[in-house]
């Protein structure tokens, strides 16, 4: 009974599915053929119209821009204060250098006189040496005179001179020669003598 039921309504759905589809043929035939009859007209029409006010805007030339006023000196200043800048750095550099040459000479002529100084203290102290020899030879042999003789030397000699030998003396070489001097010259050398002393600080 079941099996009967089924086969009986497989031809009714298969009737149903052909009505649909014509009904569906029908509608799509008659669309086709409103716009065929001016309605697609119609839509083409305004579809023209909307791509005419959207058309690209025509081609202009390019505008110019017109200097302002006064533009011209200004950069004509710009220009002459930028010229003299660079002049002075120029003239800056050029001076940087002649100082450069300068300073250069100087340090030579700075390190020659340094040279020049140290070997004159070289030389300044081999003459103290020699001058210094000197002397204690003299005062040796003043010493070794006999007093008489060496008087009548100190007489002929400056005081300051003579003082000078007599305080490298033996105190009783030096009191031998004054006691042969003459008393005026022996006072004047005296006095020298103490003055020296008086200078020197006391311990």
């Amino acid at each position: 009974m079941i099996a009967r039921k089924e086969r009986g309504e497989g031809p009714r759905r298969r009737s149903s599915r052909g009505a649909l589809t014509l009904i569906a043929a029908l509608f799509l035939v008659s669309g086709i053929l409103r716009l065929a009859d001016g309605t697609g007209a119609a839509i083409a029409e305004s579809i023209g119209r909307l791509a005419e006010n959207h058309a690209p805007f025509p081609a202009t030339e390019p505008e110019t821009c017109e200097m302002p006023e006064g533009i011209d000196e200004l950069l004509a200043v710009l220009r002459e204060r930028e010229a003299k800048i660079e002049r002075r750095e120029a003239a800056l550099e050029e001076r940087l250098k002649m100082l450069e040459v300068v300073e250069e000479r100087v340090n030579r002529e700075i390190a020659s006189l340094k040279q020049a100084q140290a070997e004159l203290e070289k030389t300044i102290a081999l003459a103290d040496n020699a001058a210094e020899e000197d002397i204690n030879r003299l005062t040796a042999m003043y010493e070794n005179m006999k007093p008489k003789a060496a008087a009548a030397v100190f007489e002929a000699m400056d005081p300051e001179f003579s003082a000078g030998f007599l305080s490298r003396m033996r105190p009783d070489a030096a009191a031998a020669i004054l006691a042969s001097l003459d008393p005026k010259k022996a006072y004047t050398i005296s006095v020298v003598l103490a003055g020296r002393n008086a200078n020197v600080p006391p311990d």
